[in-house]
């Protein structure tokens, strides 16, 4: 173990040297594959083989551990789902940090409560490794596109350091600050607002419908007007088509809705009111059996019917 400072001797991202990524589930795949698209050296390691299998098709070279990734890629990138699971690609058997270098980055990307990411943030700067705060937002095909939004929490000399990395990655990135847990709370806000939205729109769609309205019509309406949001359109025209494959499981809002309230707890704060309700209305969803679904079953939950297919 090392008390070096992880902002000493940060490595610098090339094309030359392989990127990590550990969990390559539908953002850590379209992240990998747009770098790969634009002349990337990728390797990453994931439990489901056939993710590996198509990562392979793509020219990644797949690694048997989150260890093996340590060594052969000193920037990783974590997609995993939550805290338990990057603690043990990090500090589990195998884990990541057993083969990391002094001047290591990694990116921890999924949703996190901000206290967790402070905590593992800390533990590896113990051992001369930079963690960067950089939850993500936007889906898997904004994500391949480039266009997925990125919120960044960590020191500016690394950022500046890793632009050319981060330009290949999104054009849509947003520095918080150089704290580590400030990413964290502002992608919190972010997803709280949006399963707000979210349980809003499939009550009130379902109710038209309920109505004796149109509800593609209606849809249209509340898109061009007041009620506009862009995970309502999102969802919604999916729910309309009778389309649940999970883009986005409905237990992973459900999961973030908690820690965010949570966050507030943690803070000793008072948690919105509308975004404990939007909880209950998830913790409903899930308990109804649409958990593995795509987020946009909370249509079906609030009671909604998909259109008659054409």
């Amino acid at each position: 173990m090392t008390n070096t400072s992880p902002h000493d001797n940060i490595v610098t991202p090339s094309k030359t040297s392989p990127i990590g990524f550990v969990g390559i589930g539908n953002m850590g795949f379209a992240m990998m594959a747009r770098l790969t698209e634009l002349g990337w050296q990728c390797a990453s390691y994931d439990i489901d083989p056939l993710q590996n299998q198509k990562a392979q098709q793509m020219g990644t070279q797949v690694m048997n551990s989150a260890a093996d990734i340590g060594t052969q890629c000193r920037i990783r990138f974590v997609v995993v789902v939550n805290a338990e699971q990057v603690h043990e690609v990090l500090w589990g058997h195998c884990g990541m940090i057993s083969t990391s270098q002094p001047g290591d980055v990694i990116y921890l990307c999924p949703t996190l409560g901000p206290m967790d990411v402070e905590s593992i943030a800390k533990r590896a700067q113990k051992q001369g490794v930079s963690v960067v705060d950089s939850p993500m937002s936007g889906g898997p095909v904004r994500a391949r596109e480039g266009q997925m939004s990125l919120m960044l929490a960590a020191p500016n000399k690394l950022l500046q350091q890793h632009q050319v990395l981060l330009d290949d990655i999104t054009f849509q990135r947003f520095v918080i600050s150089e704290t580590p847990s400030d990413a964290a709370k502002t992608k919190l806000a972010n997803n709280l607002l949006a399963a707000i939205n979210l349980a809003g729109i499939s009550e009130v769609l379902a109710m038209a419908q309920s109505w004796g309205l149109n509800a593609q019509t209606t849809l249209d309406v509340m898109q061009a007007s007041s009620g506009q949001s862009w995970i309502g359109q999102d969802r919604m025209q999916r729910a309309l088509h009778n389309d649940f494959a999970p883009r986005a499981h409905t237990s992973l809002l459900a999961k973030d809705t908690r820690l965010a309230l949570q966050a507030c707890v943690e803070m000793q704060l008072k948690p919105p009111a509308l975004g404990q309700l939007a909880t209950q209305h998830f913790e409903q969803a899930c308990k109804g059996g649409y958990q593995d679904k795509d987020d946009a079953s909370l249509f079906l939950q609030a009671g909604g019917k998909p259109l008659p297919a054409i």
